[in-house]
C-alpha cells in the first residue's frame, strides 16, 4: 500500500450525513480523543504481548527494548505509520473540510465532480 493510498483510505467517507448530538466542536474534539484512546489501547496491548513473549522465551531483555535504535528502513516505516495515524485521528476535520468545499461549490453554482456523471 502506498502512502497516498493509505491517506485516501484513512479519509474514506461513511455513507450519509454525520449526526451531531452535542455541539459540533465538542464532538470533533471527542472524536479525536476517542480515536487516540482506541489507538493507544491497541498499541499498549500489542506491545505488552510482544514484550512478555520475548522475555518468556529468553529472546530479549527489557534493557534491549529500551535501548533499541531503528535503522533507516524501520525509521521510514515508522514515519509512514505516523502519517497514517495522524490522518485517522484528524479524519473528522478532513471530512468537514471536504463537506464545506462541496457546499461552497454548490452555492457558487459549480457542480462537484462526483455530482456530474462521467466527470
Amino acid at each position: 500500500m502506498s502512502f497516498n493510498d493509505a491517506l485516501k483510505e484513512a479519509g474514506a467517507k461513511p455513507a450519509g450525513k454525520r449526526p451531531y448530538f452535542l455541539e459540533p466542536q465538542v464532538e470533533r474534539v471527542l472524536a479525536i480523543t476517542m480515536t487516540l484512546a482506541q489507538e493507544l489501547a491497541v498499541a499498549r496491548q500489542r506491545s505488552d504481548t510482544l514484550e512478555r513473549l520475548l522475555k518468556a522465551k529468553g529472546i530479549l531483555a527489557e534493557e534491549e527494548i529500551d535501548s533499541f535504535t531503528p535503522d533507516a528502513h524501520a525509521s521510514a516505516e515508522r514515519q509512514m505509520w505516523n502519517q497514517e495515524f495522524i490522518a485517522r485521528i484528524l479524519r473528522i476535520v478532513q471530512q468537514e473540510n471536504e463537506a464545506a468545499l462541496v457546499a461552497d461549490e454548490v452555492a457558487s453554482g459549480e457542480m462537484p465532480d462526483e455530482a456530474v456523471p462521467g466527470a
